[in-house]
Formats: structure tokens, sequence, C-alpha cells
């Protein structure tokens, strides 16, 4: 059970500072972090983390994809998570 707990925190922390780092690369016109990236780390596991990055950092927020996507699959993540925690 804490190793569920520790995932998650891990991957949601890699998750969220991984918009922050895109985003910083963005205004500064340098070679960014592909979507692809992003998306492995949120399906992963850090969907929590890279949802509370994208509204943070206001990154990515025009993409459907993410914009519709992310908060879908952190909900998802939150329930399968939950489901482990509580059942374990």
């Amino acid at each position: 059970m804490k190793f569920v707990l520790l995932y998650i925190l891990v991957t949601s922390a890699v998750g969220f500072v991984m918009m922050g780092m895109d985003k910083r690369k963005a205004r500064k016109n340098q070679y960014r972090t592909s979507e692809k990236t992003l998306w492995i780390v949120a399906i992963i596991g850090g969907a929590i983390g890279s949802f509370l990055g994208m509204n943070y950092f206001r990154h990515k927020t025009k993409h459907a994809s993410f914009k519709w996507g992310l908060p879908f699959l952190a909900i998802v993540q939150i329930v399968i998570f939950g489901y482990i925690l509580f059942n374990l």
C-alpha cells in the first residue's frame, strides 16, 4: 500500500515538473519536451500531477487533447488508485 502511494506521488511530481520545464522552454524558444513524452508520464500514473501542472503553469491548456484528456485520465487514475488502496 505504501508503494502505491509513493508511486502516485513520484509520477505526479514528475508530471508536474515536466509541465513547468516545458513551459519554461517554450518561453525561451528552446528544444521542447514532446507531447508523446508528456502523455507517457501521465498514462503511467502521473496524470494528477500533469493536470495540476497544466493548470498551474497554464501550459497546453489550448490543446483539446490535454484540456479534456488529462482531467479524464486523472479521474480514472484516482478511481483505480482508490480501489487499489481501499481493497488491499
